[in-house]
Order: C-alpha cells, then sequence, then structure tokens
C-alpha cells in the first residue's frame, strides 16, 4: 500500500461557531484515523523522533500499539515517561520538537505524534476504569512547590519511585498555567483535572492556597516539615509592560490578568466576581502563543474588532503555525511591522486609541532574527477600546526574596545547573522559574530531570 504523503487532518469546529464560545477547537482523531495515522509512522531504528522529545516518550513503541490497536498498551508507554499525555498531546509544539526529527518529514509531512498522542490519552481516560497501584514508600518526602507542568511532573516521577510528596499550590485551583494561561477551547480544563487526578492516585498530596514564602517558607519546610528536598516549579507569572504612555488606563491589561480572569476564574459566565470589560475593538500586543490566546478569548467575549499587533513580519511569528492559522481564520486581524509608542485615553480615564509606529526589518540579532526599525513619522492609531500586553513574563520574587543563600540572575530567574541543582543544598528548580517564560513540555522536562536528580541526592545524603 502507498505510503500517504499527508498528515490525517485534524477535525476542527467551525470558525464561524468557535468564535462565540468556549468549547474545544480541536476534535481529535477517531479510532480509525489513529491507525491511519500510525501506519505512516516508519519505525527507525535509530528512532530522531525519540531525541526531539523533552521526556523522551518512546514514541515508535506508543505507535506500534495503536497499528496493533492496543490503546492501553500505548497509554502505558507513554505514561512511563510524561506525566500530562493528555496537555501534551494538545498544547506541545511538536512541530519544532519530536515531528521536526521525524525521517518521514525529509520527504513528506510528519507523523502527527501529538495528535496520536493526544488519542491514546484520550481513549484510556475515557475507558480506563481499573486501580492505581500505590508504589511501595520508602520513607523520604518532598516538597514541589508550583502545579503547573514542571512542578506536576517532578511530583509524578518522584511518586513513582516511592517518595511521600507535597505539592504546593499559590492559587484555588492546582495545574498552574495549564488552568489559569491556556485557554478551555485549547485545553479543557477537565483534562487537566484528570490529570491531576492521575497523580493524586499516585499517592501525591496537593495543598491549594498555600504561598511559599508568606504562609511557609522554603527554610521551613526542611526545618519544621520534615522534607529532604524541595523543587521549585513556580513558572513566570510576573508580567512585563512597555513601559509606554497610557500603560495605567482603564481597559489596559497583562495577558497574564485577562486569562487567568478568563480561565480560572470564569469570568464570561453571568455573574463572575471577577468580570472583564466588554470591549469592542482590542488591541493584543505579542506576537507569542499568549498573545493568540488572548486575542482569540478577547474575540469569544464579545469583541466586534481583535489585532494583533506584532514589531516584526508573519514569518517571525513566535507563536506555533496552528494557532496563528486558528486566530486567522477566526478573523483576528494581523498589523504586522508595528510598534506601539502611546496608549491613548478619553477624560473618563478609558483606552480610546493605540498609536502605533511603522517598522521595518533590519539585520539579525544574536538569535537570529531580524531587528525591528521604527520608521520616524509613521504614526497612526488604531482605534481600540481595550489593550492587552502580551510581551512576556518574569519569575515572581517572592521565594527568591525569602528565601536565604538561594541565587538568581538579572532577570530574577533562579539559577541552576543541568540537574536543577540551586546554590541551596537540597534544593532544585526547573520550567519557567529557571528559564522565563517557554513551552509546556520543555518545563516538564525540567521536571523530569529534577525529578532524578533529587533521587540520588536524597539517596546519597539520607540513604534507602
Amino acid at each position: 500500500m502507498a505510503l500517504q504523503p499527508e498528515k490525517n487532518k485534524m477535525p476542527l469546529l467551525g470558525a464561524e461557531e468557535r468564535a462565540h464560545n468556549f468549547n474545544e477547537v480541536a476534535l481529535g482523531y477517531s479510532e480509525a484515523v489513529a491507525v491511519a495515522e500510525a501506519t505512516r509512522c516508519l519505525n527507525c531504528k535509530n528512532r530522531p523522533c525519540v531525541e526531539g522529545c523533552p521526556v523522551n516518550i518512546s514514541i515508535p513503541d506508543f505507535i506500534t500499539k495503536i497499528k496493533q490497536r492496543n490503546f492501553e498498551g500505548a497509554y502505558e508507554v507513554i505514561s512511563k515517561s510524561s506525566s500530562l499525555p493528555a496537555v501534551c498531546g494538545r498544547v506541545c509544539p511538536q512541530e519544532t520538537q519530536c515531528e521536526s526529527k521525524c525521517t518521514l518529514g525529509i520527504k513528506f509531512e510528519p507523523v502527527g505524534i501529538g495528535r496520536l498522542e493526544r488519542f491514546v490519552a484520550d481513549c484510556h481516560n475515557e475507558n480506563f476504569h481499573g486501580e492505581t497501584v500505590l508504589p511501595a514508600s520508602n520513607g523520604h518526602k518532598v516538597a514541589v512547590i508550583g502545579s503547573g507542568p514542571s512542578g506536576l511532573t517532578c511530583a509524578g516521577e518522584l511518586a513513582k519511585k516511592g517518595y511521600k510528596v507535597t505539592v504546593f499550590e499559590a492559587l484555588h485551583t492546582a495545574g498552574g498555567v495549564l488552568v489559569y494561561g491556556i485557554p478551555e477551547f485549547r485545553l479543557p480544563k477537565a483534562i487537566v483535572k484528570k490529570e491531576v487526578e492521575t497523580l493524586e492516585k499516585l499517592g501525591v498530596e496537593i495543598l491549594t492556597n498555600v504561598v511559599i514564602g508568606k504562609t511557609i517558607t522554603v527554610d521551613e519546610l526542611f526545618a519544621d516539615y520534615g522534607f529532604e528536598a524541595a523543587y521549585i516549579g513556580t513558572g513566570a507569572g510576573l508580567p512585563r509592560f512597555m513601559g509606554i504612555s497610557g500603560e495605567g488606563l482603564k481597559g489596559v491589561y497583562s495577558a497574564n490578568e485577562f486569562l487567568t480572569r478568563a480561565n480560572l476564574m470564569k469570568a464570561y459566565e453571568n455573574g463572575a466576581q471577577t468580570p472583564l470589560m466588554k470591549a469592542k475593538k482590542v488591541a493584543v500586543v505579542g506576537g507569542g502563543n499568549v498573545a493568540m490566546d488572548a486575542a482569540r478569548t478577547a474575540l469569544r467575549f464579545g469583541a466586534k474588532e481583535v489585532y494583533i499587533v506584532y514589531r516584526r513580519s508573519m514569518q517571525e511569528l513566535p507563536a506555533r503555525q496552528e494557532e496563528v492559522e486558528h486566530a486567522e481564520e477566526e478573523g483576528i486581524k494581523f498589523e504586522i511591522l508595528r510598534n506601539p509608542v502611546e496608549i491613548l485615553g478619553n477624560k473618563s480615564g478609558f483606552v480610546k486609541g493605540l498609536k502605533l509606529r511603522k517598522c521595518k526589518l533590519g539585520e539579525t540579532d544574536e538569535r537570529g532574527r531580524r531587528s525591528p526599525i521604527e520608521i520616524e513619522g509613521s504614526e497612526y492609531v488604531l482605534d481600540v477600546d481595550c489593550v492587552i500586553m502580551a510581551i512576556g513574563t518574569s519569575p515572581n520574587p517572592l521565594i527568591k526574596n525569602t528565601t536565604a543563600g538561594l541565587a538568581v540572575n538579572s532577570r530574577g530567574g533562579i539559577i541552576a545547573d543541568v540537574d536543577g541543582k540551586t546554590s541551596k543544598d537540597g534544593v532544585y528548580a526547573g520550567g519557567d522559574a529557571v528559564t522565563g517564560a517557554a513551552t509546556v513540555i520543555l518545563a516538564m522536562g525540567a521536571g523530569k530531570t529534577a525529578a532524578k536528580a533529587i533521587d540520588e541526592y536524597i539517596l546519597k545524603n539520607y540513604g534507602e
């Protein structure tokens, strides 16, 4: 049978329908389509796709199980390496990681690895009714600070080894950026809840409404609560602004606040305690996945016009191509090669416009991107009543300010080596708290690596 050159398409909600609700956009493969996609895998001996996966999932092995219609067996293969398969199958940038290494992709489209991972995880969550076997306790305790993808991965890996793991979460719901940052239409919160429950069945304890650095300090975790090691996976939730005039006006949000109100606080529901302003015309400044999420969320809140304002060209947009395409299909407009210089307000202190200056691309910078150069005298005003800043985030300084001996860099990120070891004995860190804002799967990879190092540290210092 001839090899199919293109991936099997992911079925989607229609653009007109989905632009007005928060239902998941991608509908997932059927069993028949998943098996058909799995048959495209060449099962390479050198397995380059595994090298491209930050958590080293045995990709050819789980795809082989799908070919055999052994979907639970495929899940068992994935879960040996990943604690959050249903999440990864939805939000990981496979096109720049595992799929970018796929041998089939040299000549044709690569295998839809992420779509298959999602299919397998959803099959398990819908059909598995067995009992989770609780690992035998090894008598050691580890604290994990933050319940985002990095913290949950670290907790899961340690729980499988028999550690008593307690996860401390500052918010009232576990999941970190998975629940407050990524919209329902990309990652349903029921999926996150299910993944968290799976970890709890492994014995992981999750305590919410505990702000480490306020409620308890890192040092107290060791001195007063008997933890032998701690992992800091608190992410990067401190928003950045441009420092331009007008950022204090009513109707200016950070993407962090806007998405948290929408995703975690359910601001779209009638009677919500943290409602969002009903904007008619919205400008989102930035070009990453967070910018796409904010723009598409604003559209679903009823905005008639939504603009992405980005200072480089479409080719330099850092967002996933899939997210850009979905945004365009839904009617999001792109103001490309534009840089904000001022937010204009009316007499009542509300946003009434965003002044932009046109740009052109200059020489490439140290990261290989062409630098934007503003064109003097090219200013014009975009008619909007809401501006959302999605230009990045930094780690919250609370933990580093309350933890003696914890070294940080100039951006406020915790300094850690490749294994996650920090300058403080027994304390490890990873994910966005170290690197700054990055992807879910890279944060998971850091959590997995640190769990291995923590296990080695405890066995060395406290014995078996």
